[in-house]
Order: C-alpha cells, then sequence, then structure tokens
C-alpha cells in the first residue's frame, strides 16, 4: 500500500498548498485521490515531484501489510 502521509508533511513543510498544485497542473480529482490513499499514475508522480522538486521518496512511502 502506498501512503502520501509524507507528501503533506513535505507540502506544509515547504509552505505549498494544494491550490500551488492546482495551478501547476494537478487536478481536483487527482487531489482527492492522493488524499483518499488512492492509487495515482507514475506520470502524476513524476509531475509532483517536478513541481514540488523532490523526489518519490520525499513524499510517498510503501507500507507493506505483512500477516501477522
Amino acid at each position: 500500500m502506498i501512503s502520501y502521509e509524507k507528501l503533506w508533511k513535505y507540502m506544509k513543510e515547504n509552505k505549498v498548498s494544494q491550490y500551488y498544485l492546482i495551478q501547476h497542473g494537478i487536478g481536483n480529482k487527482t487531489i482527492y485521490n492522493i488524499r483518499k490513499g488512492c492509487h495515482i499514475s507514475t506520470a502524476t508522480l513524476e509531475k509532483l515531484c517536478d513541481i514540488l522538486k523532490c523526489t518519490p521518496n520525499d513524499i510517498i512511502e510503501f507500507k507493506a501489510d505483512l500477516p501477522n
């Protein structure tokens, strides 16, 4: 499962708003999907990284659902 918690933390630390992302080509539906933890494409991830000047490791984290 992909977690976007790091994205929101990164945006807060760098004072980047959701509106800024929208102004730079990230759609409302994409932001909604990220908020709900839904899938986004690698092209969208690349676009986010370009806008935020970061790497995927800065804004997403893979959390495996491991059996107990």
